[in-house]
């Protein structure tokens, strides 16, 4: 296993390369690791939990122990809601969080088990898709990306779970970083679009945060956000009567 992925590493160091070959004014080179062989087995022992299955596993086992909330929700997603202090948001609330920063919609999908059913929650929230866009885990299409979010949302249902979809939020271009360099405004418009017709085809809630976070020039409104991509505490104030009111239809 560690062979196989040590060869994966290596493709990979020389695939980025080769997408980086011409020649340059000045000879300044990346500084290189002090200690590459750790970087490399470090990564291979990544490779091994793609999906990131075990973050959770110990807690998810826990919860299982304890008596079922009737009223649990479970908020899947990526760095957004691994940063959600959800006991902040929502006091006395039997809310779980399973994000995970960076993650992508195939990843999630593939913890949808361990992460939510397995927990026996009465629904699930998920906010998901703009890593997508961004190609952390590889290059979609909205079809793509479109199917694991039906396919997240079919288990869901099948196993008696609410489930409540959230569009994909602004990006801004206030800050230093400009976000729409791998987030372009008119991928998250395509995949929000999507998202809404969905929700309304399968009778689930739809949570529009983009609505609510949005400027007049389509970006994310100055002041919600630190980086132009995630929330900040005035962004997650925000948000959090949006994702209440939801549940509270999901759950009637």
């Amino acid at each position: 296993m560690h062979r196989i992925a040590f060869r994966l590493l290596f493709a990979g160091l020389l695939a980025a390369g080769a997408a980086q070959c011409q020649l340059v004014e000045e000879y300044r080179p990346s500084r290189a690791s002090c200690c590459l062989p750790a970087a490399a087995q470090a990564l291979a022992d990544q490779l091994q939990d793609w999906n990131q299955l075990g973050r959770y596993h110990a807690a998810n086992e826990v919860l299982k122990t304890q008596p079922r909330e009737p009223k649990r929700v479970v908020f899947l997603g990526d760095s957004i809601t691994d940063g959600w202090k959800l006991a902040e948001s929502f006091p006395g609330k039997p809310y779980v969080n399973r994000g995970i920063s960076g993650q992508t919609t195939p990843q999630m999908l593939v913890r949808m088990f361990p992460d939510v059913i397995d927990l026996d929650p009465a629904a699930f929230i998920l906010l998901a898709g703009t890593n997508d866009i961004s190609r952390n885990t590889g290059p979609e299409t909205l079809a793509m990306i479109g199917e694991n979010i039906q396919a997240i949302a079919d288990l869901a249902r099948a196993h008696g779970v609410k489930a409540i979809l959230c569009s994909v939020m602004p990006i801004g271009d206030y800050t230093v970083r400009k976000q729409s360099e791998q987030r372009p405004p008119a991928d998250i418009s395509k995949l929000n679009a999507w998202l809404r017709e969905y929700a309304a085809k399968v009778d689930a809630e739809y949570v529009d945060y983009y609505s609510a976070l949005v400027d007049d020039k389509g970006m994310l409104k100055d002041g919600y956000s630190n980086d132009g991509l995630h929330p900040n505490a005035r962004g997650y104030e925000l948000m959090a009567p949006l994702a209440e009111a939801a549940i509270a239809r999901a759950l009637q």
